[in-house]
């Protein structure tokens, strides 16, 4: 069984690293990306996760900063996706990676022992394995279901959830993929910590009502 590289960082965050975890669109509009988080909030999100694949380097930054700031007011962990020296530059909470992105085990030595680092596993146990092994805090499986935001063949299996808690745990599992309240609620009950979710609150007519439903499943 691989051991983990930053047992006192989980034991840290295992409060944090539970419940609605949401992750931005691709929107260029940073006042309504901000106002909508913040509903979220409101509604009980734990965790928010600022990914915009095809901002650039200004957009990326004015984005980051208006996100973080409105998670230091509702006391929640801020993560960055992908880009480590925005993470550095702002001194954010975490850093999420995907398959494609810089390997974990690099990015831990980046941003050093105090940060949350996520890891994407897709539905491969191996890749999970290997992240929990080079310091990852969580590792995300999926995705599980279509999704209206990203288009990835639909393969996890939802039983890698319980393989994998019976293997590690005490290592966090954030599941994604097409996720609304019902779909989300087999993988709570199979062992995942954290739902994470776009479309099914940044796409909502009441993104904090929205948000409500999602936090029942973790009660």
């Amino acid at each position: 069984m691989p051991v983990c590289l930053n047992e006192a960082l989980l034991k840290k965050d295992e409060e944090s690293m539970k419940g609605l975890y949401i992750v931005t669109p691709d929107w260029d509009d940073t006042a309504k990306m901000v106002e909508v988080t913040e509903k979220a909030l409101k509604g009980g999100a734990e965790i928010v996760q600022y990914r915009h694949k095809t901002a650039g380097p200004q957009l990326r930054l004015e984005q980051a900063k208006a996100l973080q700031a409105v998670c230091k007011k509702y006391n929640k962990p801020f993560i960055i996706n992908d880009y480590v020296d925005l993470c550095l530059e702002l001194d954010a909470d975490g850093i999420h990676v995907g398959g494609m992105d810089a390997p974990v085990k690099k990015v831990r030595a980046a941003v050093g022992p105090d940060k949350i680092v996520g890891a994407s596993c897709y539905g491969d146990l191996n890749l999970a394995r290997s992240a929990t092994h080079d310091g990852a805090t969580y590792v995300a499986f999926g995705g599980f279901y279509p999704s209206r935001v990203k288009k990835y063949p639909v393969t996890t299996p939802l039983d890698i959830v319980s393989e994998w808690k019976k293997e590690q745990p005490d290592m966090p599992v954030c599941v994604i993929g097409g996720m609304d309240v019902e779909k989300g609620a087999p993988l709570v009950a199979k062992g995942a910590e954290m739902v994470a979710v776009v479309s099914g609150v940044y796409f909502q007519d009441d993104p904090e009502a929205a948000a409500r439903e999602f936090v029942k499943l973790f009660k």
